[in-house]
């Protein structure tokens, strides 16, 4: 994917104070874990009151289930900021558990079968009904048990000093007419056709769409370095597959597996594989989401939308609510925007981007730690600087067998994946991206901070595949003699009684005491609100679109 486009945009931004400007990039961070008892089974208890409302509490919400946190940062200008709120959020967590932990691993606890897994509660109101009712409908199209896998995402956006600056820069190099550069120019049917320089705006939501595909393109590295879920317990629902092995009685593995989350067992389900939405403009990604969100799918018809006097799901579109579309990487719009997102992507434009690809880390009681984050950042980076063409069918093709391939047997030795028609070996491909990422890291470091570290330490990851987290679990469960879940239910109570040793400042504990409480109000405000009809509520929500 490295280019002379990206070393001329690398040489720009060594020169002077220009790398000093994406240095001011903002980072955040959503994390979710499920609640289990001490005995590792998933908690049948209501949200803790202590925690607030799940509805209405800036950083402290729900994900599917009643039993799924879901702790969220607000962006920061560093990783050491991100992660130091998630690490409060967490010791704040962990005084009003009682006697529950929270649960170190993306692939679930010990679950009950069929509908039994309680969906998130949100009271009364119409919007707290809304998110009921579609976290219902995902249990009838995609099944409940799905939605208790777990995950991190990291969203990143880069300053707006940057921006300007690349904008002016762009349109030096290449021109207002856009012979070149990645955005000033439009591919039809008939080939390239110049147009006029976009504003900064729509240059910007280009570019970060431009970052979306070749973060696409390259979202199998993440999977084999930062996989972390190659194992699972067997009360976890699954057709049997040629791929998995049998560790003991209460576990399957795949021997090479990395990240069983991002197979076809977790968000990988056939019941969206036919879902092809482009994201070679943002145009088109609101134009395949549109349709996606407002056209009709017969197998969800035939769940029925009000069954009985009950809703089932929101509609029987192909996708509820934009959120339902299961991407390793989302366009964002700004977070205080009031509208659906499709509305706000094309009022605003792109303004952050969110990746979903990441397992929770369980070795880092975070669940994710700082060299992720550099790392990460410099490939987004990477992706960003780079020339990004459209991706077609075919290479989309490309794209999600490689995905799979990688989550299912990333560390398999002399793997090779499709690239292009023909396939390259995992350990050479994985070698160049990092080289030109490596690039990027070493204009973010500043004092030292860590970035080229963070990539040098993945390229010895390729080449040492025993070193990824993947590998490091089964070798646990091997030496151990152990299962996934007894594994997986020790690290749970450790890092519990981590957090419990902590202890906030006064004036942090202080505030998030408020803060809960303010939530609560706020819920009870919304409810007593509450006059026009649901029906009418959701035929208002809808017509956004």
């Amino acid at each position: 994917m490295k280019h002379r486009s990206l070393d001329s945009r690398l040489a720009w931004l060594s020169d002077g104070d220009n790398a000093l400007l994406l240095r001011r990039g903002l980072r955040g961070l959503e994390k979710e874990s499920l609640r289990v008892d001490r005995r590792g089974y998933l908690a049948h208890t209501r949200h803790p009151s202590g925690l607030g409302s799940a509805l209405t509490h800036p950083y402290l919400t729900t994900d599917y289930a009643e039993a799924l946190p879901e702790l969220v940062t607000p962006p920061y200008p560093s990783n050491w900021e991100t992660l130091q709120f998630l690490c409060d959020l967490h010791i704040f967590v962990a005084k009003h558990l009682d006697d529950e932990l929270l649960w170190a691993q993306s692939m679930p606890c010990r679950i009950p079968s069929g509908d039994k897994v309680p969906i998130a509660v949100y009271g009364s109101s119409n919007l707290g009904k809304l998110r009921s009712v579609y976290r219902r409908g995902l249990g009838f199209r995609y099944g409940r048990a799905m939605q208790t896998i777990s995950g991190v995402h990291f969203n990143y956006s880069a300053p707006l000093d940057f921006w300007r600056l690349y904008y002016e820069r762009e349109q030096s190099v290449h021109g207002l007419g856009g012979r070149t550069a990645q955005g000033f120019r439009e591919r039809t049917a008939q080939g390239f056709r110049e147009r006029s320089a976009p504003s900064l705006k729509d240059f910007i939501s280009s570019q970060y769409m431009g970052a979306i595909r070749n973060y696409r393109r390259l979202a199998w590295l993440l999977i084999y370095l930062f996989g972390a879920s190659p194992a699972f317990c067997k009360s976890f629902p699954t057709a049997p597959s040629p791929y998995l092995r049998e560790h003991d009685a209460d576990t399957w593995f795949a021997p090479f597996g990395t990240s069983l989350r991002m197979s076809d067992i977790g968000y990988r389900n056939r019941s969206q594989s036919e879902l092809q939405i482009s994201m070679n403009s943002l145009d088109d990604y609101l134009a395949g989401m549109v349709a996606a969100v407002t056209t009709a799918n017969p197998r969800y018809e035939a769940i029925g939308v009000r069954v009985g006097g009950e809703y089932r799901q929101l509609n029987a579109n192909t996708l509820q609510m934009e959120a339902e579309y299961y991407s390793p990487i989302r366009p964002k719009p700004p977070a205080d925007n009031p509208h659906r997102p499709t509305l706000a992507l094309r009022e605003n434009g792109v303004n952050y981007l969110e990746v979903r690809t990441l397992d929770l880390n369980m070795m880092d009681p975070l669940g994710v730690n700082a060299q992720q984050l550099r790392f990460v950042e410099a490939l987004l980076l990477y992706c960003l600087l780079s020339d990004s063409p459209p991706i077609n069918s075919a290479e989309q093709a490309d794209i999600d067998e490689r995905d799979l391939l990688v989550a299912r047997e990333g560390r398999r030795p002399g793997l090779e994946l499709p690239r292009a028609g023909r396939t390259v070996a995992l350990t050479r491909w994985a070698g160049e991206a990092l080289a030109g990422i490596h690039e990027v890291a070493a204009l973010l470091d500043e004092d030292d901070s860590g970035y080229a570290a963070a990539v040098d330490a993945q390229l010895e990851t390729v080449t040492k595949p025993e070193l990824t987290p993947s590998a490091r679990i089964l070798h646990h469960m091997r030496t151990e003699g152990g299962s996934f879940f007894e594994l997986a239910l020790e690290t749970s109570r450790q890092q519990h009684r981590y957090f419990a040793e902590l202890r906030l400042p006064a004036e942090k504990e202080a505030w998030l005491e408020d803060l809960a409480r303010e939530s609560i109000e706020r819920q009870a405000d919304l409810e007593a609100e509450t006059d026009t009809p649901f029906a009418d509520y959701l035929r208002d929500h809808f017509a956004q679109v």
